[in-house]
């Protein structure tokens, strides 16, 4: 009966232990000078590799075979994706192709009578970050036009 008292009192004290250096390490630190630099400069670079992360490359939007490459790229990446169940992804490289299309609404038409309504909703969130990216004017992007295959491929012809 004493060892389980003496294993569990043994037990305790250690956990104590352990908090205590938890609590002196936190204090020491917060209490750094550089600490609150280093932590905003570490969420700075957190959130800008977020957002890089989302909008891929765009191509030279002068070069019609480069943005129609990238673009069929995005809407294949983008249909695998979500076809796996990777939303967040999959409308990331869907938003990547809306920038390079000509006729972005023609595009988002498609897109809301193939994509299930909670998805379509993410794609039309990402909007406004592409259009900052992309603030080309649209005479220099090729026209995408799209015929439906079947309910999940969309064809660029």
């Amino acid at each position: 009966m004493m060892g389980g008292r003496t294993s569990t009192l043994v037990a305790g004290v250690c956990a104590a232990v352990v908090v205590a250096y938890c609590i002196y390490f936190d204090r020491k630190r917060r209490s750094d000078p550089n600490f609150a630099k280093k932590l905003r400069e570490r969420r700075r670079k957190q959130n800008a590799s977020k957002q890089k992360a989302g909008l891929a490359k765009l191509p030279d939007l002068k070069d019609a075979e480069a943005v129609q490459k990238f673009f069929l790229e995005e809407i294949q990446l983008g249909e695998e994706l979500l076809s796996q169940g990777d939303y967040e992804k999959g409308v990331d490289h869907l938003t990547n192709a809306i920038a390079v299309c000509g006729q972005p609404q023609q595009l988002l038409q498609v897109l809301q009578q193939t994509l299930p309504p909670p998805v379509f909703q993410m794609l039309l969130t990402k909007l406004p970050t592409i259009s900052q990216v992309s603030n080309k004017p649209r005479s220099l992007l090729p026209f995408c036009f799209f015929v439906f295959v079947n309910r999940s491929t969309l064809t660029y012809v």
